[in-house]
């Protein structure tokens, strides 16, 4: 399978690759610009893996003419700004300890590693210059079924993050088959884990719900999120059966006018 979308094609994308592929090194799409594109959705960020150090992505792309921008280099990410497009660049990386949202890291060579630090298969899909699909971890499947899943174990991933919770739901919203279902997996695990959300700065959590809220139909992940006790954290009081159909016609009509 490939991706053959205009960005992928794009001079200035290609020019970026090859600044790496041309030194030696990997660039492989991944994440939301490979999943959006498969599903036929529109791409709005670029992510790049690599195996590169953010140090010899810098080097490379002064070499090539391009400007980089250090936008995290503690988590090995460098942007390089291509005809005015941004392209976030990434060394794999391998958590070698968890401390919630803040796991050490350390970079390295291997993409299944890379992939196993995600958070859902759809989201460990990669895909070289040409557009070839690279999928370490067997998520293609699940993306062709429009199946949401944690990646190898639900709890380890939602303890690393918790505000991954609210992003199974949000996903499920955009991306799921609401005739398979959610992942039951998923919702066992996220059940047992719903007091981590109390640990969530309320902006991280009221971004994710917006995004929630705006998907065409959010009801039936909100009907998910209050059997698992999820909504009682993030909007107490709230009602599954009343907030979904007032919440998507107000936020659709701010998102019209550019305000979500």
């Amino acid at each position: 399978m490939k991706v053959t979308d205009d960005w992928i094609t794009n001079p200035a994308t290609q020019a970026v690759c090859q600044m790496l592929d041309g030194a030696g090194f990997q660039s492989l799409f991944v994440g939301g610009c490979v999943r959006n594109a498969l599903m036929g959705c529109p791409v709005a960020d670029i992510d790049i893996a690599t195996d590169a150090t953010p140090e010899t992505v810098i080097q490379l792309a002064e070499q090539a003419g391009l400007k980089s921008v250090p936008t995290g280099l503690d988590h090995g990410t460098v942007t390089v700004v291509s005809n005015h497009i941004p392209h976030e660049i990434t060394t794999f990386r391998r958590d070698i300890a968890s401390f919630g949202r803040h796991a050490q890291v350390v970079f390295g060579q291997d993409i299944t590693d890379d992939a196993r630090r995600r958070d859902f298969t759809m989201n460990a899909l990669y895909a070289q210059a040409d557009g070839v699909v690279i999928d370490p971890l067997g998520g293609l499947d699940d993306l062709l079924a429009r199946r949401v899943r944690f990646i190898e174990d639900a709890s380890q991933r939602i303890r690393e993050d918790y505000l991954r919770i609210l992003r199974f739901f949000r996903f499920h919203a955009w991306y799921g088959d609401p005739s398979g279902g959610i992942d039951a997996d998923g919702l066992s695990a996220i059940a047992i884990h719903t007091q981590g959300l109390g640990q969530l700065s309320r902006e991280r959590v009221g971004s994710e719900v917006l995004k929630l809220l705006a998907a065409p139909d959010p009801a039936p992940s909100i009907a998910a999120m209050r059997s698992t006790g999820v909504l009682q954290q993030v909007l107490p009081g709230a009602h599954d059966q009343a907030l979904a159909p007032v919440s998507y016609t107000h936020l659709r009509a701010h998102e019209t006018r550019g305000n979500l």
